[in-house]
């Protein structure tokens, strides 16, 4: 039995499906379900014993608490956060209720539990922690990408609140020798990704005849990720990393955001061609930029394929067709998940930059 939290969000009901998928060992996923959680993500899984869903917060901690003496996991994958730049921009207190007092009142219940456990089961424990490489601030550039050893720099609330978890589920290693790992993710794209993101954002206006809105001159550099790869590494780092130690997970994928729209675009064209024969770039326009945006992130991710012999078997090419394929082939969920609430937010971030 492992323990997921976050598990209805983009990564987490990623990672639960993939698990589920590749073996037989049950998972207890806690969601909080914000905007961002949803059920309909892991639909495929009703009626599946395997899996056990509980709607909470990681801020609960008697909640957590009982479910850990409930069901005894041998492992807790933490995918529990706000994780939205933007969001953190118009509204910081969240993120740092559930990034930092939440991870917190987790730790604190999982430090109880895991004081509790004997002999073998106490040595195998294992905390995982999924950050971003966010914390890793702005990168110039020619400088050389992210490593395990960079200097924290966060830069945004959203970051900042990360960058305390991560010191936060450090510190409870170091001082109560808490068996912990702790993933640093560069931005992940494909499946069952929240329409406010850069990738389905594109997606989905540019199917509704929308105007495809670009922050500043489109030329901010991030690594993509394909998100069943970063599963994958997941599961590698939670078999086989070394507790105490942290791990990058990148896709060797360095793009400005404009080529990442042209990239979109391109693909609708040539798999759902407009009817008026229109390319799907025609309503690019170039908005007023996120305030404090990062030029540049770039993960060096050798040391996972170094030492747990890890690389991404995704290019850009083969996630993103992937990825623009699953969009076309499941509109129904992205008519779902585009609730009032969804389009107030839209509206309200989009708005004032235009």
């Amino acid at each position: 039995m492992i323990f997921v939290t976050g598990g209805a969000g983009f990564i987490g009901a990623n990672f639960v499906l993939d698990w589920l998928a590749e073996n037989d060992e049950s998972i207890v996923n806690i969601d909080k379900l914000t905007y961002a959680g949803n059920l309909e993500s892991l639909s495929s899984l009703q009626g599946d014993n395997r899996h056990i869903f509980v709607q909470g917060d990681i801020g609960d901690a008697s909640l957590i608490s009982e479910l850990l003496e409930k069901h005894q996991p041998r492992a807790v994958i933490n995918f529990a956060a706000e994780s939205h730049v933007d969001r953190s921009i118009h509204g910081p207190e969240a993120f740092i209720q559930t990034n930092v007092v939440g991870t917190f009142h987790l730790l604190e219940a999982i430090r109880a539990y895991w004081n509790k456990l004997d002999g073998n089961s106490k040595q195998n424990f294992r905390l995982l922690h999924v950050s971003t490489d966010e914390v890793y601030g702005s990168l110039a550039k020619d400088e050389p990408a992210f490593t395990e050893t960079h200097q924290y720099e966060p830069n945004s609330p959203y970051s900042a609140s990360k960058a305390a978890s991560d010191h936060l589920v450090h510190s409870y290693h170091h001082t109560y020798g808490l068996p912990v790992l702790t993933t640093n993710c560069s931005n992940n794209y494909g499946p069952y990704h929240f329409p406010e993101k850069l990738i389905p954002l594109i997606i989905v206006n540019a199917l509704a005849g929308k105007s495809l809105p670009v922050y500043g001159d489109g030329q901010q550099i991030r690594d993509w990720l394909y998100v069943k790869d970063h599963c994958s590494a997941i599961r590698r780092v939670l078999a086989a990393g070394t507790s105490g130690e942290t791990y990058n997970v990148g896709g060797w994928n360095e793009k400005p955001n404009l080529e990442i729209v042209h990239t979109v675009c391109s693909l609708l064209d040539e798999l759902r061609p407009r009817a008026d024969k229109q390319g799907y770039a025609e309503p690019i326009s170039f908005v007023t930029d996120r305030l404090g945006h990062d030029r540049r992130y770039a993960i060096d991710a050798r040391k996972i394929e170094r030492e747990l012999d890890w690389k991404p078997v995704e290019t850009f090419d083969t996630g993103i067709r992937k990825t623009v394929q699953w969009y076309l082939d499941n509109q129904d969920w992205v008519a779902n998940v585009q609730s009032g609430a969804y389009r107030d937010w839209v509206e309200k971030n989009y708005q004032e930059r235009s």
